[in-house]
């Protein structure tokens, strides 16, 4: 009899089979829209990451971005370190926000600006692109 993974190629052996649907528990799209690629998350001190408020069960990927973030990191960093797609990683973290186990914030240069960016901040990045 033939097993499943038979015929798969070679290439794809480093890949995982397990599909972000399984993963999210076959949400494809994250209920919070607050979460950008550059909003900062930090896990909150003093809360086990096997502990929560909500009813959800805690994926292996829900421990990792709750030690990950013990420092504040930007959401497309949390997606880099777990090497899963940015609209996983926003529900997974919205997860963990619902459970009372993580806070977003908005970067300070968009906290300071009253939501949007600082303008030396954008012309100082512009200058060190166009050097590049």
């Amino acid at each position: 009899m033939k097993h499943w993974t038979e015929g798969f190629d070679d290439d794809d052996a480093d890949e995982p089979l397990v599909r972000p649907y399984t993963i999210t528990g076959g949400r494809t799209a994250p209920e919070r829209d607050d979460l950008t690629l550059i909003t900062l998350v930090t896990s909150i001190s003093g809360v086990s990451s096997q502990t929560g408020r909500g009813p959800r069960r805690m994926q292996p990927e829900h421990r990792t971005i709750f030690a990950l973030c013990e420092r504040p990191l930007a959401v497309a960093e949390v997606a880099s370190a777990l090497n899963l797609p940015v609209s996983v990683t926003k529900i997974l973290i919205g997860d963990l926000i619902e459970n009372g186990q993580m806070r977003a914030r908005a970067p300070l240069a968009f906290a300071q600006a009253g939501g949007r960016p600082d303008v030396t901040i954008l012309e100082a990045v512009r200058d060190g692109l166009r050097k590049l």
